[in-house]
């Protein structure tokens, strides 16, 4: 009978940890503990004995209390520490691990998955990070019922069979966006399955250690019967059917990593009485037994122009075919190695059918980096990416030895429409996707800028303060406003905020590139957002003038608008000011428009400034000499002609009324009419003294024509 241990059984070290800390504990005084420490009847009984306990709702409370290598609800803990208990926390070292991870992308707003069993206890505590709002999963049927997410982060229950967290993570990845899949089965767990698959594959029949409550041990016997229907479970060397095992003559052993040694050990006797030579021949070849996928030292025996012949001390040579040798195409087998020479191999194949061992030098530094970029990935490490490439959708490039893609849309902040500019440049990348089964590998060098540009504006915001000065650049010009580079970020000038005179739009007055003194209005810290002004820092156009003119100056100014009673002209420093009707002309006019347009330049002289209510006054006519007037011819007789006789007080309250109407008119109550303050006569009095020279005139006008009538 030929008996095979698997290379990898029993404890692991968290396990194992676990197990030698609680006799510790338990030495020195008795110990509480919410459920097993591990799933194996034969431990649980063992710690009892030496006076471990359970406790289930009753928390204890001023007691030394265990926390065991599965973990706990974060709420027991909680409470724990609340009722003063000494903790010694036990939880295996690769749960503490993924228990930060859960936390960072958590609070990176992604959506937890955690493909498992929900009601393991290691499941419950990873939940109660997040305070049970991770979706758990444990069939394909449920992985398809995840759809159209955005954001998701899937993980795996630390004892799950590899190939069932591929195929469900691969169902959640094609049917939902930006899924980051990190396999977090346990090292020790993936390796007592290889071996026991391996193992499973060369026997007639295979005895599985471990307890049935055990998650790990379970699915290594899953895994040997599906390639070896003669696969027996047993918790004891007691459950061992002898009457079953001894008509099979090449049989393997293997243990769940909650099995103890002297379980294992137990087993093991048993079966060494069975055949002592033959075991003991099993257990020596197990140490250096060589098995696919292994990493092995050899010494080059030979090497020809196309294969390097390795003895890796296993029953046959191994052979380094040319496609396997170099991740340059180029390169030669007597350019890398010599005979003598010691060499790390990768195991592809034990036979490749000539009784050769099928060898890879090619996929040794890739696997060793490989294991690199993982951590890298975990640990959100910076790493050099050589882009080689340029294909459809972005840029491949080599990291480590390891083909990455740097999609277009992670290759900067900004959009880029060559690609093949970037090729032969070292790029310094974040991996942002990683997926160990089809190895491959996705890096963003965005992700970088955008950190790096973060810093920049928070550092930047640092320094602003509302009230402050500062010179900038305007880098970009909309209908609504001006943006302007204050270095590392750029803040908001609205239109409104420009100038003090009105404009159309930015670009009426700036121009992008024009350097500027702005005045920081408002921080909104939440927000980001700066609102500068630009007019804020030059003096108000009133005020301006003011300094500028007085009464009486002479200015120049373009005619802007016409109304009944009169102009309004702009003058340079953008104010306005009226040209009463009467300022216009020496000789009498119907309206402005009679002698002005819209848009000629005139020269006028500043007749009065109001400075409370913002009023200019203005005149034409101040600037010329009025016409003089002409003696009227004496007739034969000598005597002077009688002018037509005409209703004099009519025709001057006719006047007098269009006059005040004009100045009661409704555009004076606008913004440009009432700025003004009107005069409307040469010697600028007052209407009220106006009115009363007219009813004067028109008293003496009366007494003449009675006389005359006389």
């Amino acid at each position: 009978m030929k008996i095979t241990i698997a290379e990898n059984l029993g404890f692991c070290f968290g396990v194992q940890n676990a197990f030698n800390e609680s006799t510790k504990a338990l030495q020195k005084d008795v110990c509480y503990i919410n459920g097993d420490l591990v799933h194996n009847e034969n431990v649980v009984n063992y710690l009892e004995k030496l006076g471990l306990k359970k406790y289930e709702t009753n928390i204890p409370r001023n007691k030394k209390v265990i926390i065991r290598s599965h973990g706990v609800c974060k709420e027991i803990k909680e409470k724990l520490i609340a009722n003063q208990n000494e903790i010694i926390d036990l939880t295996c070292p690769c749960l503490k691990a993924i228990y930060k991870n859960i936390i960072k992308w958590y609070n990176n707003n992604y959506k937890i998955v955690i493909v498992g069993n929900k009601s393991h206890p290691e499941v419950k505590a990873m939940n109660s990070l997040i305070d049970y709002k991770a979706i758990v999963v444990s069939t394909t049927k449920e992985a398809n019922e995840i759809f159209g997410y955005n954001n998701l982060y899937v993980i795996s229950q630390t004892t799950n069979i590899l190939e069932k967290f591929i195929d469900i993570s691969d169902i959640i990845n094609s049917n939902n966006k930006n899924v980051i899949i990190e396999n977090t089965i346990c090292a020790a767990t993936r390796k007592r399955q290889d071996s026991a698959y391996e193992l499973a594959k060369r026997t007639n029949a295979m005895i599985v250690i471990g307890s049935k409550t055990s998650a790990n041990s379970n699915k290594l016997f899953e895994i040997c019967k599906k390639v070896n229907n003669n696969t027996f479970f047993i918790n004891s060397a007691k459950e061992l059917d002898l009457s079953k095992i001894l008509k099979y003559n090449n049989i393997g052993i293997t243990a769940g990593a909650s099995t103890p040694s002297w379980i294992i050990e137990e087993v093991a006797s048993l079966m060494e009485n069975l055949s002592k030579d033959e075991f003991m021949e099993q257990v020596e070849d197990s140490i250096t037994r060589v098995s696919p996928r292994d990493i092995v030292k050899g010494e080059i025996i030979y090497v020809t122009d196309d294969e390097v012949i390795v003895n890796i001390g296993y029953k046959a040579d191994g052979i380094v075919k040319l496609d396997e040798l170099s991740t340059d195409e180029n390169v030669k087998p007597k350019d890398l190695y010599k005979e003598g020479q010691e060499i790390e191999v990768y195991v592809i194949k034990l036979d490749d059918g000539e009784g050769n061992v099928v060898l890879s030098t090619r996929r040794v530094e890739s696997l060793k980096n490989w294991e690199t970029l993982v951590e890298d990935f975990k640990n959100e490490n910076t790493v050099t990416v050589k882009i080689t490439k340029d294909i459809k959708g972005g840029l491949l490039g080599i990291v480590k030895g390891v083909v990455a893609f740097l999609p277009g849309s992670q290759i900067t902040t900004h959009f880029v429409k060559d690609f093949s500019k970037y090729i032969g440049m070292d790029l310094d990348c974040k991996i942002i996707s990683i997926d160990e089964k089809k190895r491959r590998l996705v890096v963003s060098r965005k992700v970088i800028e955008e950190a790096e540009n973060q810093k920049k504006l928070e550092e930047a915001w640092s320094k602003l303060e509302e009230g402050q000065v500062l010179t900038g650049k305007v880098a970009r010009l909309t209908d609504f406003g001006a943006f302007i580079s204050l270095g590392d970020i750029d803040g908001l000038a609205h239109v409104s905020d420009i100038s003090w005179n009105r404009i159309n739009k930015p670009s009426d007055v700036l121009t992008v590139g024009d350097e500027v003194e702005v005045l920081i209005l408002k921080l909104n810290d939440e927000k980001k957002r700066i609102s500068l002004g630009i007019k804020q820092l030059t003096k108000k156009p009133f005020e301006q003038f003011m300094e500028d003119n007085k009464v009486g100056d002479v200015v120049k100014g373009t005619v802007v608008n016409l109304v009944d009673f009169g102009a309004f002209v702009r003058l340079k420093e953008g104010v306005e000011g009226l040209i009463h009707i009467s300022q216009i002309s020496h000789n009498h006019i119907e309206k402005a428009s009679d002698e002005l347009n819209v848009g000629q330049e005139v020269d006028v002289k500043i007749l009065e400034i109001n400075p409370e209510e913002k009023r200019i006054a203005l005149s034409i006519k101040a600037l010329t000499e009025p016409p003089k007037r002409e003696d009227a011819p004496i007739s034969d007789d000598g005597n002077k002609p009688q002018r037509p006789r005409r209703k004099r007080n009519e025709n001057r309250e006719k006047k007098r009324t269009k006059e005040i109407e004009g100045f009661k008119n409704e555009d004076l109550d606008t913004s440009i009419g009432a700025l003004l303050d009107f005069k409307f006569s040469d010697s600028e009095e007052p209407l009220e003294k106006v009115e009363d020279k007219v009813e004067t005139v028109d008293a003496e006008n009366a007494v003449e024509e009675s006389s005359e009538e006389e």
